[in-house]
């Protein structure tokens, strides 16, 4: 049986977080101040970082069928629309997952971001050749990218992958005008520095986990070094630091929550 404590998190955490259908997205407005109020948003309800379709509470396209049958049947473009907005910078840090950050909540992954970046540009390969010409050529489309380096889809992904996963590298879904007409969906790639050309100066590690912990109000502490992409996950130094200096609380073993 949890605590009184534990059950007053749980409580919290299910309105802060919406995940209560009585506090349902109802539409992109609302879904855009969601993420201004938590700071950071994933898509799907893949861990408990808050979830932009899990505060939907709206059946799938195809209830059951997996991938992206199970998206919110009109509310899946609502992620698009809110990473197109100004101050919202979109990665796949999350385990390779997209998350939406506010750009407070950015410039506290910033230090890591730009050491992720400068770890990948002295790495060789590959990856580094994509950085300098991101560096050249500024935020690229897919398809120039391809013809400019000379790359097949297949290099093309296998360079950019690692680099989106750490941070080096954000991406951000466009559509542009066809060459016979209409319009085709790509991405453009973007490296962490001309996302944030001017350095923090603020911000680690332990400032986004403070942050995330206090998006999600309650989480498992083994989970919390899921989250996210890079390495060394947050260990037990960190978490004991974060708790010393009150900025995170563990309410009862195996849990941490926002004091």
């Amino acid at each position: 049986m949890s605590s009184p404590a534990l059950a007053d998190l749980r409580s919290r955490r299910a309105f802060e977080c919406r995940l209560d259908p009585a506090r349902a997205l109802r539409s992109v407005d609302e879904a855009a101040a969601f993420l201004a109020d938590r700071g950071i948003l994933t898509r799907t309800a893949a861990c408990a970082l808050p979830s932009l379709f899990g505060a939907c509470h709206e059946p799938g396209y195809r209830p059951g069928r997996g991938g992206f049958a199970d998206w919110p049947a009109t509310a899946y473009p609502w992620f698009g629309a809110i990473a197109a907005g100004d101050g919202v910078v979109e990665l796949a840090v999350q385990a390779g997952r997209k998350v939406l950050l506010t750009r407070s909540m950015a410039a506290l992954a910033d230090p890591v971001c730009r050491a992720e970046l400068g770890r990948a540009e002295a790495g060789g390969g590959d990856p580094a050749a994509l950085l300098r010409h991101l560096r050249s050529a500024g935020p690229s489309p897919i398809d120039d990218l391809k013809v400019e380096l000379g790359w097949d889809a297949g290099r093309l992904r296998r360079a950019r992958r690692p680099l989106e996963r750490s941070g080096a590298v954000a991406s951000r879904n466009v559509t542009l005008p066809a060459a016979g007409g209409g319009h085709v969906h790509t991405s453009v790639l973007v490296r962490w520095d001309h996302v944030l050309p001017e350095p923090a100066h603020t911000g680690s590690l332990p400032d986004l986990i403070a942050a995330c912990v206090r998006a999600v109000v309650l989480v498992p502490e083994p989970e919390l070094r899921t989250w996210f992409s890079w390495s060394p996950k947050p260990g037990a130094e960190m978490l004991a630091g974060l708790i010393a200096e009150g900025r995170i609380v563990r309410p009862e073993p195996g849990w941490l929550a926002a004091p």
